[in-house]
């Protein structure tokens, strides 16, 4: 029954805050040691074609704002995904797409955002150069991705991530091991997310974001709906970010995408997000991330 009950606060608390989040537009850090100080960097495009729920001048205001910042164009891609669409496209992100008449309340199964042309034709842009950035949330932006993710050999679970109190707020620290190491985070001690899921990944990626038994995996059957019959299980060994050399391209994978944004969010505008004090470093990695599939550090 205790479980009952705090899932039942938890869910509206989480479905409060997102009809009230609106993007912190102040929110620019300072970046001194520009990837493209002459402001002539990469152009990085944002998926906007898959009912994606974060948007370049939206939800990912902030990450676009972080990107100009330090030198890149930022663009939004509003076509689906074919050989030609992508070919003049060097770095290109895709966050929380769903599938076009995706409405809520959201149940299981989720269909796919992607057609398997789109995904053949994404993967083929990998293999031949391309650099992606895809970031899949909890339930159902898990799912709706997850066919997209296995093209690049990652399992995706229709999910939400917890810790041992069943909080979805969850801090990675080196000093603890919970940031795999590779350059991405060579010059980071903590990485504040907040819930999203959780992934298998393949062989050859790196795991960026760790997870440990402390966390479960849960898997509802109606989004943000929790009681003692969902279903669950360990999260250890699992990742909630990663990356991967595919072919010639690149690939980065995440699980989580408040933690890419600066949210304003419930009534008290309180910060959520890179924002935030508890996720000071999360705009590194972001930068980090982006560099690394730019091939510029």
């Amino acid at each position: 029954m205790k479980n009952k009950i705090y899932f039942f606060f938890f869910m509206l608390f989480a479905l409060n805050l997102k009809a009230q989040q609106i993007p912190d537009s102040s929110y620019v850090p300072n970046i001194i040691n520009k990837a493209y100080p002459n402001l002539n960097g990469t152009t990085v495009f944002i998926d906007e074609a898959h009912n994606n729920f974060h948007t370049k001048d939206n939800r990912f205001l902030a990450f676009s704002n972080v990107l100009k910042a330090d030198g890149y164009s930022v663009k939004s891609f509003t076509e689906k995904f074919t050989v030609e669409s992508l070919s003049g496209v060097k770095i290109l992100v895709i966050s929380n797409a769903l599938e076009e008449n995706a409405r809520g309340p959201f149940v299981i199964p989720t269909k796919s955002a992607f057609t398997k042309e789109e995904v053949k034709s994404v993967k083929k842009w990998v293999e031949k150069g391309g650099s992606l950035f895809l970031i899949a949330d909890h339930m159902p932006f898990a799912g709706a991705a997850s066919k997209l993710g296995e093209a690049f050999g990652f399992t995706f679970y229709d999910s939400f991530l917890f810790d041992e109190n069943r909080r979805g707020i969850l801090d990675f620290y080196k000093e603890k091991k919970d940031l795999g190491k590779h350059k991405i985070t060579d010059s980071i001690s903590k990485i504040r997310t907040f819930t999203g899921q959780a992934f298998k990944i393949p062989n050859k990626s790196v795991s960026i974001l760790n997870l440990k038994k402390k966390y479960n995996v849960f898997l509802p059957d109606t989004m943000w709906v929790f009681n003692d019959k969902t279903k669950k299980f360990n999260a250890n060994n699992l990742s909630q970010g990663a990356v991967l050399e595919f072919g010639k391209g690149k690939i980065a994978v995440f699980g989580e995408a408040a933690m890419f944004t600066a949210q304003l969010a419930g009534r008290n505008r309180f910060k959520a997000g890179m924002n935030s004090e508890d996720a000071s470093e999360n705009y590194k990695l972001l930068l980090n991330i982006i560099h690394w599939l730019d091939k510029v550090k």
